[in-house]
């Protein structure tokens, strides 16, 4: 037979794989319409063949002898059957397994094989499929349930591991929180599904029967069956029924590897499954008959989850990474089919869906990774909804999304539960071309901080609306979502680790445990009991954790933790309960963990720990390939570090069988050492040493180089030498046979024949090459052996074996990464090819091994005593417990007695097993925590390091060096600075004396160079460096002047005009004149524009500020904050007594006499101050000024007479005499001035020129907006009139609603004064039977009949004026709901059958006492009739309060609607604004609006905004923001405030009630009872005399202050009486008058009747006419008279009225 290398791999592989229950050989997947009776053929023969080979599992262990002839028609049966092996062809040599060891080549051979039943036992099969599955029927679960492995013929117990709790909690895996009824929960937790009783916490364990691990678990509908869908090769789907969690029906063939979501349909008859990588196969099933109805590729990347539509359960939904897909069920002529329709984004970036909804309507709702919800219709994004301002609807991607009571329910990752309308998102739509639709949820819960909440189930708790939400960082809460007044806070039910438990440790003295991970917690477990005791939060996640031994700390109470950040940490852990215990203290815990010490040793994650033998030292190790040691004794004092050749993946120091102490340290590539214990430096000053780094340590190195490669060779040169032997045996046999048979002729025949073997040898296949990986293997883990000898096991290549190593010599002078090693032995280890050994313990007496294994399983190896060669390595105990994709088991311990053993993974669980014994473990085991040290409490906590970027202890010690160094460094350059500046100074020096000496003897300044070319090639290299410079710059300098230059030639607009034009002189630049245009008739025409004429609404709340606020005032507020309001002002307002004024007075002389010292002294400074500025600007007593010289100076030269050029005696100064030198300059002079004139004149009309520019472009624009103006002033006139008439209305509205609010003031303000009034009068009523009482007497028999007398009721009769009102008081009386307690007496005393005189005194009666009772009801009674009418005039004002309030709302409702009227005329009017055309001239830079790079044609969408309001409007979006961030943390601080206040309350309360209980003790210890202290204190003081003298000073101020009223009163009536006096007087004197001129007016008619004959000789009809008009006279006088009389009797009554005066007819014609 021939090998070659792939093939010979793959044929042992297969022989070995056979009889594993997870590599079954299996057919392709049909298509959906041929599933329905393969499938089910297939699925059970795989389950059959799966129970077989489980029972045949340990005969395959066992070595079987046989034939390679009978192995290869084995192996060529099997892949002669048209069926495929599970594994890949293209496996290495590297899956080969084998022992160097032993090299047995028996222990890697099986020749169990699968093979296909016949045709018959097929056809029987499908019969039974066909048949309708019994309702009645299930499944045994023993059968099911996957059992331990345990080697054939080992005596190795099945339960010697038993399941005891679980403490963790995978929770990132999807939907992994299921809730069967109110208190029972399950989640899976690696293999296991675990029902967790939610009250008592009691956990059941349900095995998965692959024992591969569970994808998924789903709830029906009706909670009386549960799926678990489970993974591996092929898996099921087995569905179990509730409570009695029997197997009820088994899916098989649904997918390849495992299942990643399932869900049953609304009516619960059909599930739908999808699968996970590689197939994705989506699957429904008639889950009661097994059977699969529909089956299809779900999509080609991860599904995350299948839904059936709740209202059409022909219509699914599956969503995945990038992708949402709709399904639904169709009849096509080919049967039954399932037709998806993919989601498409379009404009909307693709996104993974994790939460989705499907509506009634056929509509989906998606969540997105940015936190919108994506509203589908018909495959298409119909619209996608956000909160207000674009704000997304949760931080974070929404991971669940439920239609609740009408109501939409959203899950984020952000920790927040959303309630939406559901309306509102069913009905929305886009409004604009972005998409978004703003909207804002009802109501909102934030559980908790650092919460990241997965999904969310209903718990079925009648009345309460309360919730299960899994938190993906490791929590399960409880939510109330009533969002009521009595609504619950978030409750956290159970706390777990988040992620992988990178480390555990047992406590060496009772059943404690301790674990960390990279969520940053650190948490202390009691297992005995199955119950968490405590837990601490850091900033980094904990990667390493040891328990320190009981030699350092004897109690057990030290647990010390590697960080990720480098950091060490000492905890001490410790029983609360042991503390004293001080009043208001917390509620005590079964434990609690402080800091005791925290290091810096690493810049890296910190990977392993290890204490010495004798626990002097300690070791950590690092990624960053150092190792520290630590003094434990010394405080953990540092004592040095040693590099490493990688990352250090674990430290164990020797055993106490060892003669000396060392340290093997493992890296993860490939290098092993062996460090000695290092010296431990007695107490010596270390300042002076630089570094922690000990470089004179003899240290072992072993460099891993890979043999696997040669073990294989080995064992296939085995193999071959075996096969050879196998056949000379065979040649030999067959060579006597013919010898005996045919003589010499049958040696012939057999040497041909051997001849022609030896020909089909030749073309036997080469042996494998020798292969060593490029990158070499991971080392996992290690332990020693012997001295020098330890085992060490690899992963990657170097898998599938345990390699036992030795130290070569220590050589200082060798190169580690140049050195070689190899193991001397090696140990095969079963199917550990592909799942690596990744931890190891031993228990106590090293009889057992415990390994953790890379899927998550647990090993178990039965050692001998003394073994360290492991000769006894080969029976064992395995069990699958963790996830077998990701649950690699990180750390395993077993417990200080071996009872228990502890296995912490990478799916973030925890199981604790029970290790079997021959004694029985007892029940109420629990373990004790370490008693507190004394003084614990009191000591202080050390300052922990929290900054990741802190200084390590090394490079702490380095930069103390380098500072150091650094400060000397700079010490010598200021010396040196100082010497260079001493010489500087001494060679200005010389320079300076060198000025000083004659020119002839100077020295030049070159001759003080030492050497004049060191000058020059500084000068040189000077010139060639700007040299340099510009060839670099050029570039960038000629592309900034052809920049400038396009600028030049794009933005200038020359000018052409026809007007005035004005030339420059020296160029061509001329500039033009404007063509001015008479002003309009607008220019000057000024109106009062609307805003000016009607303000805002918001100037309206400015100006009315409070008083407005007050008017918009709920008119339903209760009396009593009325009330309060009255007693406050009264509090404000209330008369000082007398010490008070005093003491105000006081201090008021006080602060005035500090205030006149304080200015006084201010006064004094500032005069100094001056005086000081005067004496400084007080000139020298030498002090000439300037002005003064340079005057004399010209008079001296300008003084005498002036002398003309023509004169004959001019002499001509020296400065005018003239030659022709002189005159050139006078020219030159005279030419640069007219040159300077003509350049100052050309550059002003250039600088004229450039302004004019800018002005014509603003004159158009001017233009073009006079034109827009105008349109509007014609539109706007249109709008005017309407305008006024609603601005009007608003107007008048407003001044009624400030009107009825003033009346409503003035109501309340006389209410509370009847108040008052009505308070006083039932004082006075109570403080006259306080009176009477004490008038009375103690010990006065007639007490009783004389308050019987003084409470009588007598109806009395009423005043006139309230005598119709009578009836209406004794009502009021009567319904009063303020009667006084003494009236109650009252009533008590008048139910007796008593029957009494009150007119007659009894006898030994006193007469007084009788007469003052009279006298009081009389009082009585009057107080009571006052009560009676204030009371009827406050419910007057209670009734005129609520007409004028309504009347308020009726008026405010018109505003608010006149206003809407008038805001809606103005938007009309705005809109028609808006539709007027104004052009706006723009640059192209300034157009921002392109479409696919280039300016579109049609502009009418686009918005013209200034940059400065852009500006503006982003900058108010931050700013917003910003405010909206302040207000959440201030929101956020303050409930935490609130939270930390109610926690403080409760504290302050039970103190109270602790001092108050102890207050009461020792009352009852003192005085034997409890004493009322105030009344003791007050019994040296009369305090009702001092009440009474306080109140008799209140009452003179208010009497004081009531006379003052009365006789301001007074004065006014006495001027109005004298005013009315003066009057009346004028009145008098004008009828004296008037009487005078009557009786004038009688003598003087007497006279004329008598004389009337002599006096008149004329006609008689002038006389006649004459007494007519002196009658008419008379008469008026007389009106007048009587007028004026009536007059005054009106105005001596008060209260009359003044007509005005009578005119005669006369003055009435005039």
């Amino acid at each position: 037979m021939k090998f070659v290398r792939g093939k010979s791999v793959n044929f042992y592989f297969i022989a070995l794989s056979i009889s594993h229950p997870s590599f079954v050989l299996t057919e392709e997947m049909k298509e959906p319409d041929d599933q329905d009776t393969d499938g089910e053929k297939s699925g059970r023969s795989k389950s059959d063949g799966k129970h077989s080979l489980r029972s045949s599992k340990s005969e395959s262990r066992s070595p079987v002898k046989e034939d390679n002839k009978l192995l290869e028609e084995a192996t060529d049966e099997a892949l002669t059957e048209g069926k495929e092996p599970y594994l890949d062809e293209d496996s290495d040599e590297e899956h080969l397994e084998g022992s160097l060891s032993s090299f047995q080549y028996e222990d890697l051979q099986s020749t169990t094989v699968s093979q296909q039943p016949p045709a018959p036992a097929a056809e029987e099969a499908e019969e039974e499929v066909k048949k309708k599955i019994s309702e009645s029927f299930f499944y045994d679960y023993m059968e099911l349930a996957s059992m331990p492995f345990v080697t054939l013929d080992s005596n190795i117990p099945l339960d010697l591991l038993t399941l005891v709790h679980s403490f963790g909690y995978d929770c990132r895996k999807r939907a992994n929180l299921q809730l069967l009824d109110d208190s029972i929960a399950m989640y899976i937790a690696g293999n296991q599904v675990i029902f967790l009783h939610l009250k008592t916490k009691e956990q059941i364990y349900l095995r998965s029967s692959s024992g591969e691990g569970i994808g998924v678990i789903g709830v029906h509908p009706h909670k009386t069956y549960f799926t678990v869908a489970e993974k591996g090769s092929f898996p099921n789907i087995i569905i179990y029924e509730f409570p009695s969690l029997r197997p009820y029906r088994i899916l098989r063939d649904g997918t390849e590897k495992g299942y990643a979501y399932v869900d049953f349909n609304y009516s619960g008859t059909l599930l739908a499954s999808v699968g996970s990588n590689p197939d994705y196969t989506l699957t429904i099933w008639n889950w009661k008959e097994e059977q699969p109805i529909l089956r299809t590729k779900a999509f080609s990347q991860e599904v995350f989850k299948v839904t059936f539509n709740p209202d059409n359960e022909e219509q699914l939904t599956t969503s995945g990474s990038g992708h949402i897909k709709f399904w639904e069920m169709a009849f096509t002529f080919t049967g039954l089919k399932l037709q998806g329709s993919l989601g498409r984004f379009g404009k909307t970036t693709s996104t993974d869906i994790e939460g989705y909804m499907e509506l009634p309507d056929g509509k989906v709702l998606s969540g997105s990774e940015w936190g919108n919800m994506l509203l589908w219709e018909s495959g298409l994004i119909k619209v996608e909804l956000c909160r207000g301002t674009s704000k997304s609807c949760h931080n974070g991607p929404i991971n669940q999304i439920m239609l609740y009571e009408g109501e939409v329910i959203t899950v984020g990752s952000d920790g927040c539960v959303r309630i939406w309308d559901f309306e509102t998102i069913d009905t929305a739509d886009t409004i604009d071309e972005t998409g978004l639709l703003e909207i804002e949820p009802i109501n909102e819960l934030q559980v908790d901080k650092n919460v990241k909440l997965f999904s969310m189930i209903k718990m079925n708790e009648t009345g309460n609306n309360f919730w299960l939400a899994q938190d993906a960082n490791g929590a399960i809460w409880k939510l109330d979502l009533s969002f009521s007044n009595i609504t619950q806070d978030p409750e956290c039910l159970f706390s777990f680790h988040s992620g992988a438990i990178e480390a555990v440790a047992v406590s060496p003295l009772t059943y404690l445990m301790a674990t960390t991970a990279l969520d940053c917690s650190v948490r202390i477990y009691d297992f005995a009991s199955k119950i968490p005791l405590a837990q601490m939060k850091f900033k980094q996640g904990g990667t390493a954790l040891v328990w320190v031994p009981r030699m350092v700390s004897y109690t057990g109470a030290h647990i010390i933790v590697g960080f990720e950040d480098g950091v060490v940490r000492l905890l001490e852990l410790y029983d609360p309960k042991g503390l004293t215990v001080f009043a208001g203290r917390k509620k005590i815990l079964d434990a609690d963990i402080q800091l005791k010490r925290v290091f810096k040793p690493h810049t890296a994650c910190v990977t392993a720990l290890a204490y010495e033998r004798d626990g002097e030292i300690l070791a950590t190790g690092s990624k960053d390939q150092t190792v520290f040691f630590f003094e434990v004794e010394n405080e953990y004092k540092p004592i040095g570090y040693i590099n490493t050749p990688g990352p250090v993946c674990q430290l164990m120091w020797s055993p106490l069988s060892h003669p000396e102490s060392t340290l093997l340290i493992f890296c993860e590539n490939g290098y092993i050492l062996e460090a000695p214990l290092p010296t431990i430096k007695q107490e010596v000053d270390d300042r002076d040493v630089v570094s922690y780094e000990i470089k004179d340590m003899c240290i072992k190195c072993f460099h891993f180089s890979s043999v696997k490669s040669k073990i294989l060779r080995l064992i296939e040169i085995e193999k071959r030498e075996k096969q050879k032997k196998l056949k000379e045996k065979i040649r030999e046999e067959r060579r006597k046979k013919l010898a005996a048979e045919m003589g010499e002729d049958g040696e012939k025949e057999f040497q041909e024949e051997k001849e022609e073997e030896e020909d089909e040898e030749e073309e036997e296949e080469p042996l494998p090459e020798i292969f060593i990986p490029l990158t070499p293997s991971r080392i996992l883990c290690g332990f020693y052996s012997e001295p020098g000898k330890f085992w060490v096991s690899l992963g990657d290549y170097d898998s599938g074996f345990l390699y036992h190593c030795e130290f070569p010599p220590c050589d200082k002078s060798n190169n580690f990464e140049e050195q070689k090693d190899e193991p001397f032995d090696v140990h095969y280890l079963e199917n550990t090819d592909d799942n690596p050994i990744q931890t190891i313990t031993f228990n106590i007496n090293k009889i057992m091994m415990f390994c953790g294994m890379k899927n998550g399983a647990i090993r178990v190896y039965v050692l001998d005593e003394n073994d360290p060669s492991l000769t006894s390595l080969v029976n064992y105990w395995h069990l699958n417990m963790h996830d077998n994709n990701y649950g690699c088991i990180k750390s395993i311990a077993s417990s200080f007695d071996d009872r228990f053993l502890v296995t912490t993974g990478g799916d973030g669980n925890i199981f604790v097993f029970n290790i079997f014994s021959e004694f029985m473990l007892r029940k109420d085991i629990k373990a004790k925590v370490p008693s507190p040290r004394f003084g614990i409490e009191t000591e202080p906590i050390p300052e922990d390091i929290e900054d990741p970027k802190a200084y390590s202890i090394e490079n702490a010690r380095r930069k103390r060096e380098h500072d150091k160094l650094m400060k000397e460094v700079e010490e010598i350059k200021a010396r040196k600075r100082e010497q260079i500046k001493a010489l500087r100074n001494e060679f200005c020096k010389l320079l300076k004396m060198n000025e000083e000496l004659p020119k002839h003897m100077q020295f030049k300044r070159t001759d003080f160079d030492v050497d004049s070319r060191i000058r020059d090639e500084i000068n040189r290299k000077t010139a060639f460096k700007i040299q340099q410079v510009e060839k670099e710059l050029a570039w960038e300098k000629e592309k900034h002047e052809l920049g400038l230059m396009k600028l030049k030639n794009r933005f200038r607009d020359p000018l052409e005009s026809d007007t005035i034009v004005v030339h420059a002189i020296q160029s061509d630049h001329k500039i033009t004149s404007y063509r001015l245009v008479q002003p309009s008739k607008y220019s000057k025409f000024k109106r009062a524009s609307q805003s000016e004429r009607r303000p805002s609404k918001l100037d309206r709340f400015e100006k009315e500020g409070a008083g407005r606020k007050d008017s918009q005032r709920d008119a339903g507020e209760s009396v009593i904050e009325q009330e309060d309001s009255i007693i406050e002002k009264g509090k404000k307002f209330r008369p000082k007594t007398l010490s008070e004024i005093m003491v105000k007075n006081q201090i008021e002389k006080t602060r005035k006499l500090i205030l006149k010292a304080e200015r006084a002294q201010l006064k004094i400074q500032q005069r100094k101050k001056e005086w000081e500025e005067l004496y400084k600007s007080k000139p020298d007593d030498d002090f000439e000024d300037p002005k003064d010289l340079q005057a004399i100076k010209e008079a001296q030269v300008y003084m005498g007479d002036f002398n003309l050029k023509t004169a004959s005696d001019y002499k001509i100064p020296e400065h005018m005499r003239i030659n022709a030198a002189k005159k050139e300059e006078e020219l030159g002079h005279l030419d640069s001035l007219i040159k300077e004139l003509i350049v100052t004149f050309d550059a002003e009309l250039r600088l004229l020129r450039h302004q004019k520019l800018k002005l014509d472009t603003q004159m158009k624009l001017s233009d073009l907006h006079h034109v827009t103006l105008f349109q509007e002033m014609l539109l706007l006139k249109n709008f005017e009139k309407q305008e006024n008439i609603l601005q009007e209305r608003v107007n008048s509205l407003e001044k009624e609603e400030q009107y009825m609010q003033w009346k409503i003031n003035e109501t309340l303000k006389e209410m509370e004064e009847k108040k008052n009034e009505i308070t006083k009068l039932q004082e006075q009523e109570k403080a006259l039977y306080a009176g009477f009482q004490t008038a009375i007497g103690e010990n006065n028999k007639f007490a009783n009949f004389l308050m019987k007398v003084l409470k009588k009721k007598i109806k009395r009769v009423k005043k006139k004026e309230v005598e119709g009102d009578a009836d209406e008081d004794e009502e009021s009386e009567e319904s009063s709901e303020e009667e006084s307690s003494l009236e109650s007496d009252e009533d008590e005393s008048g139910s007796e059958d008593e029957v009494f005189d009150d007119s007659i005194c009894p006898s030994n009666c006193d007469v007084t006492l009788f007469e003052l009772a009279l006298q009081l009801r009389e009082k009585r009674l009057d107080i009571e009739e006052a009560l009676v009418e204030e009371k009827k005039i406050v419910d007057n004002l209670k009734k005129e309060y609520e007409t004028l309030s309504k009347k308020v709302k009726i008026v405010a409702t018109n505003l608010n609607a006149a206003e809407e009227a008038l805001e809606a005329y103005q938007r009309e009017k705005q809109q028609r604004l808006n539709e007027l055309l104004v052009v706006i001239p723009l640059k192209l830079h300034q157009i921002e609006y392109v479409v696919f790079g280039e300016i579109p044609s049609d502009l009418s969408g686009t918005l013209v905004f200034s940059n400065h309001a852009l500006k503006r409007l982003q900058e108010r979006i931050h700013e917003l923001q910003e405010e909206n961030a302040k207000q959440q943390k201030l929101n956020k601080e303050w409930r935490e405030r609130r939270k930390q206040l109610i926690r403080e309350k409760k504290e302050m309360t039970k103190a109270i009630q602790q001092m108050e209980e102890t207050v009461r003790q020792l009352m009852i210890s003192k005085f034997g009872r409890v004493v009322n202290l105030e009344a003791l204190q007050t019994l040296s003081v009369n305090t009702t005399l001092e009440e009474l003298k306080i109140r008799k000073l209140r009452k003179e101020l208010a009497n004081a202050k009531e006379m003052k009223m009365w006789e301001q009163k007074i004065a006014q009536m006495r001027w109005e009486v004298m005013m009315k006096t003066k009057e009346h007087t004028r009145k008098l004197y004008q009828m004296n008058d008037l009487c005078i001129e009557k009786k004038k007016l009688d003598s003087r008619l007497n006279t004329l009747q008598n004389q009337q004959g002599n006096a008149f000789q004329g006609p008689r009809e002038a006389d006649i006419v004459a007494r007519e008009e002196v009658t008419e006279l008379i008469q008026l006088q007389a009106e007048r008279i009587s007028a004026l009389k009536e007059e005054i009797a009106l105005l001596r009554r008060k209260g009359g009225l003044i007509l005005p005066p009578i005119q005669s007819p006369q003055e009435n014609e005039m």
